[in-house]
C-alpha cells in the first residue's frame, strides 16, 4: 500500500481523504491536523451551548457532484416549521442535548439575506434597485450614482487593479460608498494596490446590469429556472449544527474506512531527493518532533510555509513563497439580550429580530468589518433563542498587530464600545456574555509577490508527488466547494494520472459556484 499525507483537516485535506477512501483500497492516508478541530476556518466553536461559525459558511454550489456529497454526509430537511423549532430545541435538552448521530445530522434550508450598514442607514447587499435603496440614498446622490454608473459604461478602465474592476461595473459613486472602504478595511490595502483577479473570483457575473436583469427576471413566466448570478441568490443550505458539524461527520466516516487523522499535529518541514520528489515530512505533536515517510503528499496548508519547509528550493520561487500575503481575522462573539434593529421585512422570525445572515459595516468611524447573527444561520446555534441574540462582530487584522495582540478583556471592551456606537445596543448592561476566536491565514491576498505567483505554481506541479489543495494550499480565495473541487481533482490525477492543470483550474472559471462572501 502507499503511504498518503494529507496536511490540514478543512474542506479540501478531509474530502481529499475520504474520496481517495472511498475510491481505492491502495492507500493508507493519514491527516495531520495543527489544531485540535475538524474544518480548518469552517470550524463550528461551542462557547456556553452557542455556537460560532468562523466566517459564515452558506452551503450554495452549482456543481451538483458537490451538492451530492454534501447531502450523503447531512441529509438535506429543508426549512424547519416556524412553530416547531422550540419543540425540537426543547425536546432535544430534554433528551440531554442535540444528538448529531440522530435526527440533528441534517442540513437545513436557510434564507439568504445581508446587508450593508452604511451612513447609519441599511442597504440590501448586493445593492438592489428598491424604493428603500434610493429614499436612504438622497435624490442627489441618485443622481450623481446613476451619471457615475453611465460614464463608466461608456468609458471603459484599463482593468489594472481591483479599483479598476469595481468602477467598470458600478461606477465611481456606488463604488466609494460600497466597496472602498470595506475592501480596505478587509485587506489593509488600497483596492487601487490588490490585483483586480480577486474580484473576478469574488463578485464573478454580479454588476448593476446583473442586479437590473435579476430584477426583471423574477417578473417573468418560468422564473424558477432563470439563471441566477450566484451573489443573487435568496437561499443556502446549512448543517444544523453549524459547518464544522459536517467536517466532524466527514472525520468520523475517514476513520471508519480506516483512515488516521493525527491532531495537534504541525507539519514544519519537507524533505526532498535529488530527483525532485518529497521522500518525507516532519511534524511536531505533543512537544515532540516526528518524521514519517511517506509516496504522496496532499498539502493544504499556507504556500509561504510549505515551501519555507523545502529543501533545496532555486531562489526565485523561495522569494515569491516567503513574499505572498495574508490577511488574518479575530472574530468576537457577544450574547445580548436585545439588538437595536427593525425587522421591516415579509421574513418570519424568532423575537422578530432582523433576518440578515450577515451585516456589511462600511461605517468608517469604526474598524468592524462584518457581524454575524447565529440566530439566523441555525435557530440551534443559541443555547437560549427565544431571549438573546448571539452575534459575532468580525474584524480583519494582521497577527501581532493591535487588534489580533488586544488581551480578551479588552477586546470585548472595544467591540461592546464600537456596537454602542453604531446604535446596535444601547450600553454595556444588554451584554450578558462575550467570547472571541483567531484565525491565522484566513485570507490569502493578492499584492505583494502575488504577481508571480504562476512562477511558484509552476514550480509546485513540478514536484509530481505533491499536491497542492484548498484555499492556502493554492492562494487563491476558494469557497468550500472550490477547495472540495481541487481534491476532487487530485484523487482523480492520483487514481489516474495525466495533467495536474485541472487541480489548478478551479475557481479559474467565469462562473462563480459557492456562495458564502
Amino acid at each position: 500500500m502507499k503511504k498518503v499525507y494529507i496536511i490540514g483537516a478543512g474542506p479540501a485535506g478531509l474530502t481529499a481523504a475520504y474520496e481517495l477512501l472511498k475510491q481505492s483500497k491502495d492507500y493508507e492516508v493519514v491527516v495531520l491536523e495543527e489544531s485540535d478541530a475538524m474544518g480548518g476556518i469552517s470550524k463550528t466553536v461551542n462557547y456556553k451551548g452557542n455556537r460560532m461559525d468562523m466566517g459564515g459558511h452558506r452551503f450554495f454550489s452549482k456543481v451538483p457532484a458537490v451538492n451530492e456529497w454534501w447531502n450523503n454526509m447531512l441529509p438535506l430537511q429543508g426549512s424547519p416549521a416556524y412553530d416547531d423549532i422550540k419543540l425540537s430545541r426543547n425536546v432535544a435538552l430534554e433528551n440531554g442535548g442535540p444528538d448529531p448521530e440522530k435526527e440533528d445530522r441534517v442540513m437545513l434550508t436557510r434564507n439568504r439575506v445581508s446587508r450593508i450598514y452604511y451612513d447609519q442607514k441599511f442597504f440590501d447587499y448586493p445593492i438592489s434597485l428598491k424604493w428603500e435603496t434610493f429614499a436612504n440614498m438622497g435624490l442627489l446622490t441618485d443622481i450623481v450614482a446613476a451619471f457615475s454608473y453611465m460614464k463608466a459604461v461608456i468609458h471603459k478602465r484599463e482593468v489594472k487593479s481591483l479599483e479598476d474592476f469595481y468602477i467598470n461595473r458600478f461606477g465611481k459613486k456606488l463604488y466609494s460608498m460600497f466597496f472602498e472602504h470595506y475592501t480596505e478595511n478587509l485587506w489593509g490595502r488600497h483596492p487601487s494596490e490588490i490585483d483586480p483577479s480577486w474580484g473576478a473570483q469574488r463578485a464573478k457575473g454580479l454588476s448593476v446590469f446583473a442586479i437590473i436583469k435579476d430584477m426583471f427576471g423574477k417578473l417573468l413566466p418560468g422564473k424558477k429556472n432563470r439563471h441566477v448570478e450566484t451573489s443573487l441568490i435568496e437561499s443556502f443550505s446549512y448543517p444544523k449544527l453549524g459547518p464544522g458539524q459536517l467536517w466532524d461527520v466527514t472525520a468520523s466516516e475517514i476513520e471508519k474506512m480506516g483512515g488516521q487523522i493525527l491532531k495537534n499535529s504541525k507539519v514544519v518541514s519537507f524533505e526532498k531527493n535529488a530527483d525532485n520528489r518529497i521522500v518525507s515530512l516532519t511534524y511536531e505533536q505533543n512537544g515532540q518532533s516526528r518524521k514519517a515517510e511517506g509516496d504522496i503528499f496532499i498539502s493544504s496548508m499556507p504556500i509561504k510555509d510549505l515551501v519555507g519547509g523545502m529543501n533545496d528550493v532555486p531562489a526565485k520561487e523561495a522569494s515569491i513563497a516567503a513574499g505572498l500575503p495574508y490577511r488574518d481575522y479575530r472574530t468576537l462573539g457577544v450574547l445580548i439580550r436585545k439588538l437595536n434593529l427593525q425587522n421591516k421585512t415579509k421574513i418570519k422570525t424568532i423575537g422578530n429580530i432582523v433576518p440578515d445572515n450577515w451585516i456589511y459595516v462600511h461605517d468608517r468611524t469604526v474598524k468592524l468589518g462584518r457581524f454575524q447573527i447565529y440566530n439566523n444561520w441555525s435557530p440551534y446555534m443559541v443555547d437560549d433563542l427565544e431571549h438573546t441574540v448571539w452575534i459575532g462582530l468580525e474584524y480583519f487584522c494582521n497577527e501581532g498587530d493591535e487588534i489580533w495582540n488586544m488581551p480578551e478583556e479588552d477586546f470585548s471592551a472595544f467591540g461592546i464600545a464600537e456596537m454602542i456606537r453604531m446604535g446596535l445596543i444601547d450600553s454595556r448592561e444588554d451584554v450578558i456574555d462575550t467570547h472571541s476566536e483567531s484565525v491565522k491565514k484566513a485570507y490569502p491576498a493578492y499584492f505583494d509577490t502575488y504577481n508571480d505567483i504562476d512562477i511558484l505554481i509552476d514550480y509546485l506541479k513540478s514536484i509530481d508527488n505533491l499536491y497542492c489543495v484548498g484555499r492556502n494550499g493554492q492562494h487563491r480565495y476558494n469557497n468550500i466547494d472550490h477547495s472540495m473541487m481541487t481534491s476532487f481533482e487530485t484523487v482523480k490525477h492520483i487514481l489516474n494520472g495525466g495533467s495536474k492543470d485541472p487541480i489548478w483550474d478551479v475557481n479559474t472559471e467565469k462562473e462563480y459556484h459557492e456562495a458564502k462572501s
